[in-house]
């Protein structure tokens, strides 16, 4: 077992703050037409769809566009962050996949509380 404690807290905010990103990203893409550019529907049978009928797309506005920009090149700048952080370099590389997966585990439990307090 690795030891929980072993985070640096810059560290924990950071993969906190990946956490909170990918969730927002998903909200907001949940929100968004089916297509990012205009495309008509089909009813359900012509392309085998599962979800029944579906409906035009208007596609996305070139404000939604930038704002999906915008959320993705935050993602991979905080992944960077997370992978490039220097604490990496002081665990040995037997445990390096168990104690990133230890830091995705810590850092939600540490969002959780905040999540359901809302």
């Amino acid at each position: 077992m690795i030891d929980e404690n072993a985070f640096p807290h810059d560290l924990l905010q950071l993969q906190e703050r990946l956490h909170r990103a990918h969730a927002e990203h998903r909200a907001y893409l949940a929100g968004l037409p089916w297509s990012v550019e205009p495309m008509e529907g089909w009813a359900r049978g012509e392309r085998y769809s599962h979800r029944g009928d579906v409906p035009d797309s208007p596609g996305w506005s070139d404000e939604q566009k930038a704002t999906v920009d915008r959320m993705w090149a935050e993602i991979r700048q905080l992944s960077i962050d997370v992978v490039d952080h220097p604490h990496w370099k002081s665990v040995p590389t037997d445990i390096l996949v168990a104690s990133r997966m230890q830091l995705k585990q810590q850092a939600r439990r540490t969002e959780a509380p905040a999540t359901e307090a809302a």
